[in-house]
């Protein structure tokens, strides 16, 4: 009977058995980090896939041939084989395997002779091997602090409290444990270390790459392996809560000295990248100090004169993902313009009018990217691809035409049976006469002579563009495939439609970006088909604070709520973490005198009264950076007024929903909730 109930739900909502479900997205194996092998013949790649009755994923490592134009397992234990870097001769295959805590192993191209590198007493996190081969950086936490009492006192080894003197005490899902990621460095053959690793970070509180999401893109070794480059931001405490400045060092092999080539500028400096040639250096450079989302422009550094030059100079969108040609004379990278992210070039020559050059044009999203230049051949270009009818998939670009091909199907024999629903682009007149690119999602079958129950989905962020993206819970195929037509307003804050637009949210949270919302969703209303009667709006995270927000504002056109994650009280979001985005969209704390303008006028918990409509929240216990408690102060408020409402929390999930059965029964609350108000 149990196995019955997840399609009796779903049946229960009207959705057809070719239709796509929450089950099914936990079916779809999800496909990362792409790499090129050096001639540009082979790539590997990571799929991962859950299993839903163990509540568990696993992720292994393909090789994908351009021969024969087929990919095959070629490391898939019981364990997780993550991050697959070639070796400079492209004859073997590095990874990083958790079978016994996380160790590097190399094995041959066919997945054949595998064999454990390092077996070190600490987890490897990340790790970079130089371009001749002969170098290697691993990043291991080391224990610097004893903030728990445990490590305090060593008689108390079952105590359970952690005691700090400063901020920040943590950070997005986890509290400070007095472990910070250091970077070791080591010589290397082929299957072992040939020195002891060593600590160029010892006795530093400070971690690199940062937590909680930096990765092995934030460190990179020189080709010949004697200069190291790496992202930190060395300041500690309070300072590090309220401010942006990371920077990018050099760190000399030989003499052992470190060098900050970014000082002056206060904004996060992040992601180097040596040139193969190894004259220059290569970072993204965030314009505004203290705001995390300013502009993310492309810099190089020269590594013989020290000089600094800034190639995006009259480019309004932001540089992601930097990948240099072999030949050291451009940088590939991906950003997001019109709701889509691109492939874009950008000529190292100097002198140079418009060195930046789109290279993709699909109405899809590019993710990872790969860039190798063959003696003799073109750059070879592989990246992921995806868009809210397609997860994620490997795709080869075009070095001179943006063409693009399919290359894997990975989840084709999955999706193949399912109907999905239209995806239209609707450019609507905002209140002050601009135009707005919104995406409509249709249901499957969609037929304009009937009438659908329709949803203002809400982004997050503030500054996150709605994209092309294809989402494990906020998928708007699946919101389709339930019946629903969906409007997702790339409405003002958003990247992608040049730095004025992306600017004017921050301290203006309740102003012109809750307009736009409202003019998306008035617009689609006038379509025929849409129910007027039946609208409903739903977000996550800023997402989350539009609804409540709307909530004390949509003069009744609205007949449900969904807000997860959600701002509510602007005063009380000074329990988040990373302080400098308080300072900086609410322009100061609320005692500063004259009190900014946002907390009287932007924050949601000061129009409840005017609240009237059914709500959802959700509110998950480790999410730390919209802490727990501003879903709890919304749910009592709407109690407190006799508003039907709902509360949904996970003790075990943060931010996100990660966990199979965790993120199903998310959906199954979401849809059931819409279906109780909306059908």
């Amino acid at each position: 009977m149990k196995r019955l109930l997840p399609i009796l739900f779903f049946l229960s909502l009207n959705v057809s058995a070719d239709w796509l479900t929450p089950e099914l997205l936990w079916q779809l194996g999800r496909v990362s980090d792409p790499q090129l092998s050096p001639d540009g013949n082979k790539a590997v790649y990571n799929i991962r896939r859950f299993n839903v009755e163990m509540n568990k994923g696993n992720t292994d490592i393909y090789l994908y041939d351009y021969s024969t134009g087929t990919s095959k397992a070629i490391a898939a234990d019981s364990s997780n084989e993550t991050q697959p870097r070639w070796s400079s001769d492209g004859k073997r295959i590095y990874y990083l395997n958790d079978k016994s805590g996380s160790q590097l192993f190399s094995m041959n191209v066919d997945g054949s002779d595998k064999v454990q590198v390092t077996n070190l007493a600490d987890d490897i996190n990340t790790y970079g091997i130089s371009g001749n081969g002969k170098m290697i950086w691993l990043s291991i936490d080391v224990l610097e602090d004893k903030f728990l009492g445990k490590d305090k006192y060593p008689d108390l080894k079952k105590s359970t409290g952690h005691v700090y003197s400063d901020l920040m005490m943590r950070h997005w899902d986890q509290w400070a444990n007095g472990s910070y990621s250091h970077i070791f460095i080591a010589s290397l053959n082929d299957t072992k270390l040939t020195s002891e690793p060593i600590d160029i970070m010892k006795g530093e509180h400070f971690d690199s790459p940062m937590k909680p999401h930096g990765g092995d893109e934030e460190i990179s070794w020189s080709p010949d392996g004697k200069l190291l480059a790496y992202t930190c931001k060395k300041v500690t405490g309070l300072e590090y809560a309220i401010q942006t400045n990371s920077e990018i060092y050099l760190y000399d092999v030989s003499s052992k000295l470190t060098s900050n080539i970014t000082a002056g500028n206060n904004g996060y400096d992040k992601a180097p990248a040596f040139s193969p040639d190894g004259k220059q250096l290569a970072w993204i450079s965030w314009e505004e100090a203290g705001n995390e989302a300013s502009l993310q422009r492309l810099f190089t550094y020269t590594i013989a004169t020290k000089e600094k030059k800034d190639w995006s100079k009259g480019f309004e969108y932001n540089v992601e993902n930097l990948h240099w040609s072999g030949k050291s004379d451009a940088i590939y990278f991906i950003s997001d313009i019109l709701a889509t992210d691109q492939v874009f070039r950008c000529d190292i020559t100097p002198n140079m009018e418009n060195p930046i050059k789109q290279l993709t044009k699909d109405v899809a999203d590019f993710n990872g990217l790969s860039v190798v230049t063959p003696p003799g051949k073109d750059d070879l270009i592989l990246t992921s691809r995806m868009s809210i009818s397609e997860p994620t998939e490997l795709y080869s670009v075009n070095s001179k035409s943006g063409a693009t091909q399919k290359l894997t199907s990975t989840n084709d024999e999955v999706l193949s049976p399912i109907t999905l629903g239209e995806v239209k682009k609707f450019m609507i007149k905002t209140s002050d006469g601009k135009e707005m690119l919104t995406w409509v999602i249709y249901p499957p079958n969609f037929n304009p002579a009937n009438k659908y129950p329709t949803l203002l989905y809400c982004q997050g962020g503030p500054q996150s563009t709605v994209s092309q993206f294809f989402s494990y819970r906020w998928n708007f195929q699946l919101m389709a495939a339930n019946g629903y037509i969906v409007v997702a307003p790339n409405r003002r804050g958003l990247p992608g439609f040049g730095k004025e637009w992306n600017d004017e949210i921050s301290k203006d949270w309740g102003g012109q970006a809750m307009t736009d919302l409202l003019s998306a969703i008035d617009s689609v209303s006038q379509q025929p088909y849409v129910d007027k009667h039946k609208l409903g709006a739903v977000g996550a995270s800023f997402g989350g604070y539009s609804v409540f927000w709307l909530a004390g504002h949509h003069q009744r056109r609205f007949k449900a709520f969904i807000s997860h994650c959600g701002v509510f009280n602007l005063e009380s979001m000074l329990g988040t973490e990373e302080l400098f985005f308080h300072n900086y969209e609410f322009d100061g704390a609320y005692w500063r005198t004259p009190q900014p303008i946002s907390y009287a006028k932007f924050s949601p918990h000061r129009f409840v009264q005017n609240w009237d409509t059914p709500i959802l929240i959700i509110s998950n216990e480790k999410d730390y950076r919209i802490p727990y408690s501003q879903g709890l102060e919304a749910y009592s408020a709407a109690r407190m007024k006799k508003i039907p409402a709902r509360f949904l929390s996970f003790p075990d999930e943060g931010h996100w929903v990660l966990k199979p059965q965790n993120s199903i029964m998310w959906q199954r609350e979401f849809f059931g909730f819409l279906e109780k108000y909306l059908k």
